[in-house]
């Protein structure tokens, strides 16, 4: 398993338990789960959001998140163990006997109500909670009062119909620019911003300092000492991005040349 990040680390003065349920102790330690559906969501703020309410939450019940992990590209219909990061993150909450999983809402862990439920009583039979920050009080594991149960069944339902809904808004606006200037064009690729030549010369860097033994993060950094940063954002590459790049590269013949 990749390194764990320490997100935050808060003090140890807590109260044994808190309103919703979850059992408090010194030094509680908790995992973070972050999910994008989409690559091209991975150039945007979505991550930082998750984070950011997934850490301030953590602050603010007293706790230390001492592994994170993310899913890019995955949709939210997919098999939680079928999940590559949530999968790992799972195999490493057992051995470390972490009980509590942070989300930053109940559609990062499932957009399908199904899926989202048998996943919440999988993860009950290990005794690890799964937590989304914006609604804990619905997701206890010692709690069978039948309304919070209906209400978090109802919560992933909500998910599952904000992503229906969004599908047939983005396929209709498909349409009707289709329709209107013969072709629809979404956003465009980090290939299609640089050319051929600027792209190539980004994924042999990627392979250089990959190959030297730095870490997606450090890859990162030393890209952006270079000027090579994230467009429109002037800030650095996502390590996601960077294992995203080094994929490619990997599976391009001409990056050797």
């Amino acid at each position: 398993m990749e390194s764990i990040a320490v997100v935050c680390n808060v003090g140890q003065d807590i109260n044994p338990t808190n309103s919703w349920g979850i059992k408090l102790g010194e030094n509680l330690k908790v995992a973070m789960y972050l999910r994008i559906s989409s690559l091209t969501n991975a150039d945007g703020d979505s991550l930082d959001r998750q984070t950011l309410a997934i850490a301030t939450y953590a602050n603010n019940n007293k706790m230390d998140i001492v592994a994170k992990k993310s899913d890019i590209g995955v949709k939210g219909s997919t098999n939680i163990f079928e999940r590559d990061g949530f999968r790992k993150l799972f195999e490493y909450c057992l051995k470390e006997d972490i009980k509590i999983i942070l989300c930053e809402n109940a559609s990062r862990f499932s957009r399908d109500q199904m899926q989202g439920e048998w996943g919440y009583r999988e993860l009950k039979k290990h005794s690890i909670q799964i937590v989304p920050v914006d609604s804990p009080e619905y997701y206890t594991l010692e709690n069978d009062d039948p309304m919070i149960n209906l209400i978090r069944q109802v919560l992933g339902s909500i998910a599952e119909f904000e992503k229906n809904s969004l599908v047939i808004k983005l396929r209709g606006a498909r349409n009707r620019i289709k329709e209107k200037n013969g072709k629809c064009e979404g956003r465009k690729s980090l290939q299609e911003i640089y050319g051929d030549t600027k792209w190539k010369r980004l994924l042999k860097l990627v392979q250089k300092y990959s190959n030297q033994g730095l870490s997606l993060a450090e890859v990162a950094v030393t890209l952006a000492d270079q000027g090579w940063v994230q467009p429109n954002k002037l800030k650095p590459f996502h390590k996601m991005q960077i294992q995203r790049f080094k994929k490619l590269g990997d599976k391009l013949w001409w990056i050797q040349m």
